[in-house]
Formats: structure tokens, sequence, C-alpha cells
């Protein structure tokens, strides 16, 4: 059986990590954003449902130790590697002394499948300007 305290606390190690409120893992796992409030509280277990998200969403996170606190966060591979926050302002390195525009050919509607051979897509993330995202497995 699972403890809901110690859930919760794990539950809240995996915001801290990937620097996300409550509301931000909500929309990141798809489920509504009270769930996580009621979850931390204590006032709801986490269903089958929550979990298979969480696992789906960051897949750095071993289901085993989500549930029971065993094992380790995030998981261990042989290149540790060390996930940060996503920043807000990037700087653009290019010359702006043309005065020129420059030039877009094709319409806006137009698609482009610029795929890698023998590599399929794992996971596609949304970036959000509030500092959310969404994130899609195929």
């Amino acid at each position: 059986m699972v403890n809901s305290e110690k859930f919760a606390e794990r539950l809240q190690k995996i915001m801290d990590e990937y620097d996300l409120n409550a509301t931000s893992f909500a929309d990141a796992i798809d489920v509504g954003r009270s769930s996580i409030s009621h979850i931390i509280s204590g006032r709801n277990k986490p269903s089958l449902e929550f979990v298979m998200k969480i696992i789906d969403a960051f897949p750095e996170v071993e289901l085993y130790w989500l549930l029971n606190g065993k094992g380790s966060f995030p998981k261990r591979t042989t290149a540790e590697t060390k996930v940060s926050p996503v920043k807000q302002n990037y700087e653009l390195d290019f010359d702006r002394s043309s005065s020129e525009p420059p030039q877009v050919s094709g319409s806006a509607s137009e698609q482009y499948d610029e795929r890698t051979e023998g590599s399929p897509i794992e996971r596609i993330v949304i970036f959000y300007k509030d500092g959310t995202f969404k994130s899609f497995r195929p």
C-alpha cells in the first residue's frame, strides 16, 4: 500500500527537480489542477492512472521509487545528466546591421517532414511563454 504522505513528498521532489509549480505540473501530466493539491494535502490517494501519467510524462522517474521510495530519482544512467529549467529569454546572435528584412518563401500552412531515418519520435514538448509546457508521446 502506498503511504500517501511519503508519496506527496516524492511528488514535491519531482516538481522541485523540474522547477514546476502544482499548476504547471498538472498541465504537464494532463490532470486537473486540484488533483495535485488534493494528493499533496493528503485528501486523496493517487490513482493508478495518475501514477502512470507521471511515469509517461517524466521517464526519469522510477515507478518503484515513486510508489515505495526505494530506488533512485532521477534514474541512474551511465551518463548522468541534470535537467535544467527552460530559460525564458534567449539572446539571438545575428547581424542587425542589414537593412533588408529576411525573405521567407512558401506559406505558413506548409508542413515539413524532416525525420532522421531509423529514428522514431520519442516525445514532443511544447513550451509556452508563461513557463508551462505540455508533453506528448506518440
